[in-house]
């Protein structure tokens, strides 16, 4: 699954610097995630770096996409080879 960032988002700007993929952004209101960027952290980090640093707890999984690990981590692998020259 991807996570996404509730409407409880008090726009504290810690969530956006520390996601490896660049999938938060600032949206209209509050900080959103690019599903199709989100890997949750997957091939960089155990955990999702988003939910370790949010102070109030509003970045929950995403009911609306379902992913398992191992597309997760193909997911990661696609957005590194296009990062990559």
């Amino acid at each position: 699954m991807a996570l996404y960032i509730t409407d409880e988002c008090i726009n504290c700007d810690v969530c956006e610097p520390v996601c490896p993929n660049n999938a938060i952004y600032q949206g209209q209101d509050i900080y959103e995630i690019n599903p199709d960027l989100c890997t949750e952290c997957v091939g960089h980090f155990d955990s999702p770096q988003c939910v370790d640093v949010c102070p109030i707890d509003c970045i929950p999984l995403d009911p609306k996409v379902v992913e398992s690990k191992e597309q997760l981590l193909q997911k990661f692998h696609r957005i590194i080879n296009k990062e990559t020259p």
